[in-house]
């Protein structure tokens, strides 16, 4: 159950019409009262005899105790309910009692006599609007104080006492959602989402890894976003705005939004704070691309330097303070955002939905020590900058591998939300895992499957071999381990890890060892995308040669296990 307090207006007359009228398309279905102050207020809608006006003079009558000087010009106070999807169609009753528990839990009408007049209007399946006069029956003011939060707590106890399907409560950090006019305006036009959720897909995709205003709006200038700037006097920029070219309003015009209405962290000051401090640094041994000023790298390089920073974030998040985890958290968005844009056909919906979601999980009331988010943000960019990725061969695995990272690094996110009771974004941040997972199925198989075939193809004695080392190195999972389908892939790697000239139980034992992985969905994959990034190896197997006998093992010893065990359970895959 979702309660939102509008603004307060000076119109009941106005509000009536509305919310008794057909809606911007006629989406009004029989409007009429479940609910008022008395009980016997008229109802314009279901009675003949009854006027929209009278039921606005009989609402507006306690401003007549005052005199005119003191009565409040903003005296309308205007509250909608709405169920959330899939909840049953409650009755008329029902939504009557709710919205007598509601203007009791909000101030309005408390149950001391002398609340204000208000009545519940009913005009759709799923919601009620509750309209009163901010003036009570003795001539006070009501303690509507926060009448937002109050009217939230009080909707979770309803979801409880009438199992409704429960809605986390929010932090005042979310993004706008979009009204019901704008709804119905995408649904005019076709459009997936409203121009404002469009907009701010657009403006955290063109944020995403960027270090100064001017690369920021050359990204919009090269999505097409109409962007108006505001400049002092002085020259000095002091905010945007931005539309869609094809979202006019009644007289043919853009319809603009200022960035802090679209989302709190797109705002120009907060876009600012990204690069405050320490700017993102460039990458060594890398060419750099004199219009941008980033570094130029292949798709497959860029996911594999996401991958190791995605890795080193959820060590950070794990045992990391509280500033630095939410700025990494934020950046994570960043990296998400720039993977969905540069994405293969393939993966493009799931990632892009992961992106979404994960939005909602970057912002909290911590404040992010920016600086620390720098591995993350060069990741981004260097996304951003490599291009889309083909899809397949080298640039199909490594998006594979760095997908299965990332779901290790929302999970940490979500962990640490739910530590800090976070409830908004520990589900945002789960249902972006989700869509990992998705995007993973999508990715993963053509080369693990690769893999599983090379591994199947070993002889007998280099497949006893590598089960010796998986023993060996996690004794505790090994037999586990040996039983999933993925084991062939795994010992194909660890075949390939020893020709590079690796020790390949040191080598696992590092990469078991970094996270728990007995609730993984399948250990083996998770192992085999690990090894092949730790040790350097193509993340598309076919590059690699055969192994029909005994491999090389002088280098072996060269990798030496970590001196620091660094994991915590948690529900990796």
């Amino acid at each position: 159950m979702i309660p939102q307090v509008h603004k307060q207006g000076s119109a009941t007359l106005g509000l009536l019409n509305y919310l008794y009228g057909k809606g911007t398309r006629e989406e009004h279905i029989d409007p009429h009262l479940v609910a008022s102050f008395d009980g016997i207020a008229p109802d314009p809608g279901r009675d003949p005899g009854a006027t929209k006006r009278d039921l606005q003079q009989l609402l507006d009558q306690p401003l007549q105790l005052l005199e005119p000087g003191q009565r409040p010009e903003k005296h309308v106070w205007h509250l909608s309910i709405r169920n959330a999807a899939g909840d049953r169609i409650l009755t008329d009753e029902e939504w009557g009692q709710i919205a007598r528990r509601m203007v009791a839990a909000t101030g309005i009408d408390p149950d001391d006599g002398a609340g204000c007049r208000w009545a519940a209007i009913r005009h759709a399946d799923d919601h009620i609007h509750i309209i009163a006069t901010l003036v009570r029956e003795d001539g006070r003011r009501p303690n509507h104080h926060r009448s937002g939060k109050r009217a939230q707590a009080e909707a979770r106890l309803i979801e409880a006492e009438y199992d409704l399907q429960r809605v986390n409560p929010g932090d005042g950090t979310a993004a706008r959602r979009p009204t019901s006019a704008e709804r119905h305006k995408a649904e005019r036009q076709g459009r997936e989402r409203t121009a404002r959720e469009e907009l701010r897909e657009t403006l955290r995709r063109a944020v995403a890894g960027v270090d100064s205003e001017g690369e920021f709006f050359d990204r919009l200038a090269a999505a097409g976003v109409l962007v108006h700037r505001r400049v002092a006097p002085s020259g000095d920029l002091l905010g945007y705005k931005v539309a869609l070219p094809d979202d006019l309003n009644k007289d043919g015009e853009p319809v603009f939004y200022p960035g802090s209405k679209l989302a709190p962290d797109l705002s120009l000051p907060r876009i600012r704070e990204r690069w405050s401090g320490n700017a993102v640094g460039h990458g060594p041994d890398t060419a750099t691309d004199r219009s941008s000023g980033s570094a130029r790298v292949s798709p497959s390089t860029a996911r594999r330097q996401a991958t190791s920073a995605s890795w080193q974030a959820v060590l950070i998040i794990d045992q990391g303070d509280d500033g630095q985890i939410a700025a990494l958290i934020a950046a994570s968005g960043e990296m998400l955002d720039a993977l969905a844009k540069t994405s293969a056909a393939h993966t493009r919906r799931e990632l892009r939905d992961a992106a979404w979601a994960f939005e909602r999980a970057s912002r909290s009331h911590i404040q992010a020590e920016r600086g620390h988010d720098r591995g993350l943000r060069q990741a981004a960019r260097d996304l951003v900058h490599g291009g889309p990725a083909l899809g397949r061969g080298e640039d199909g695995a490594t998006t594979a591998m760095l997908i299965d990272m990332a779901i290790f690094l929302v999970i940490a996110a979500a962990h640490w939300h739910e530590k800090k009771e976070h409830a908004q974004q520990a589900a945002a941040a789960q249902q972006a895992a989700e869509h990992l997972r998705a995007a993973y199925q999508a990715a993963a198989p053509i080369y693990l499957g690769v893999m599983h075939q090379r591994g199947r193809r070993l002889s007998q004695p280099l497949q006893r071999k590598q089960a010796a080392y998986l023993r060996q190195a996690v004794p505790e999972l090994a037999e586990q381990i040996l039983t999933e389908p993925g084991w062939y892939a795994l010992a194909a790697t660890l075949a390939d890890v020893e020709s590079a000239g690796h020790d390949p139980a040191s080598l696992l034992a590092m990469a078991a060892e970094r996270r728990e992985l007995d609730t993984a969905d399948s250990i083996s994959d998770v192992l085999v995308w690990r090894l092949r990034r730790m040790a350097n190896l193509p993340a598309d197997a076919t590059a690699m040669p055969e192994h029909t006998a005994t491999a090389p093992t002088a280098a072996r010893g060269a990798t030496q296990r970590p001196t620091q065990r660094t994991s915590r359970p948690a529900k990796s895959r």
